[in-house]
């Protein structure tokens, strides 16, 4: 096997200095003297027989072969990062905290049931839970600041298990003019009224859960929210069936029907944000989660089991 000429840390300083504009910068974050750095990129050069860098002033500027070889150098560094966290999570065994990302449509009830079931075995495992919408679902997902993430729509690059199908209901109340007559033939009567929609949680987002052609919007941060004004003959929605199940059935909302399209249906998946740092809790809570629907694999309706 042929040794390596260079080593992690010489790579690792090679980028602090790229990355902090200057050996002094890369000094002072780094908690090291700047001699040293530009020794140990001085090493680096002459190891592998090729200038990575020139300092013009009192910056340094990556040569075209020091840009090819840092990008490379960077996957690399990310790569041993990765392994030591994983080494560091499998060394610490039994996690202390799981953080669980929770698209508000999901029927909390059944999340519920999985977290009771998860009790007796959870060796006092602290377990927070974040409600969030569409895109705040997914940067959650990306910034693999969750352990466990229930989605409408999974990230590129991350794989998905299909929990269940959730049909949505447009309703008013039935004082409210929409609800007149047997049915709504055409989506351009609901422009003509207030619509209600739930923020979307992402930072950079604007995009909301709903039909959004209607001139006039009022955005709330979740349904029950929406019940609430709906109950004062305000404006239409659609919200998930569950949630508006008890409504429907004492009357104090309507059910519109929609020509073509008089209820919407999403896909609700699981995702593990990053498989090489989930810890024992983390794979238990997962398979109770699925076993809340018959063990994933097919979206049947989000009924509890």
């Amino acid at each position: 096997m042929t040794r390596a000429k260079s080593t992690l840390e010489q790579w690792r300083i090679l980028q602090a200095v790229v990355d902090h504009g200057g050996y002094a910068q890369a000094a002072e974050q780094l908690n090291k003297s700047q001699s040293s750095l530009n020794h140990a990129v001085a090493k680096l050069q002459h190891q592998l027989g090729i200038q990575l860098l020139e300092v013009k002033g009192r910056k340094a500027y990556l040569t075209k072969q020091g840009e090819v070889l840092l990008r490379r150098s960077r996957h690399l560094t990310q790569a041993v990062g990765e392994l030591e966290q994983l080494a560091s999570n499998l060394e610490q065994g039994w996690e202390p905290a799981l953080t669980i990302a929770r698209e508000i449509i999901y029927p909390m009830e059944m999340l519920v049931a999985a977290l009771k079931a998860f009790l007796p075995d959870s060796r006092g495992t602290r377990v927070t839970v974040l409600d969030s919408v569409i895109s705040g679902t997914q940067e959650l997902i990306l910034a693999q600041s969750v352990d466990i993430a229930i989605s409408a729509s999974t990230p590129k690059g991350h794989i998905a298990e299909p929990l269940c199908e959730l049909e949505f209901y447009l309703v008013c109340h039935p004082s409210h003019p929409l609800a007149e007559g047997g049915g709504i033939e055409d989506d351009k009567l609901l422009a003509q009224h207030l619509q209600l929609v739930i923020k979307d949680t992402g930072p950079r987002s604007d995009t909301d859960i709903g039909w959004l052609k209607a001139e006039q919007r009022w955005t709330v941060s979740n349904f029950h929210e929406a019940k609430v004004i709906l109950g004062q003959g305000i404006g239409f929605c659609w919200i998930p069936a569950p949630m508006v199940e008890a409504e429907l059935a004492n009357g104090s909302l309507k059910r519109l029907k929609l020509q073509g399209s008089s209820s919407r249906k999403l896909v609700l998946s699981l995702v593990v944000p990053n498989r090489d740092r989930q810890g024992p809790a983390c794979k238990l809570l997962e398979e109770l989660i699925l076993q809340q629907h018959g063990g994933g694999g097919a979206a049947g309706s989000c009924d509890l089991v």
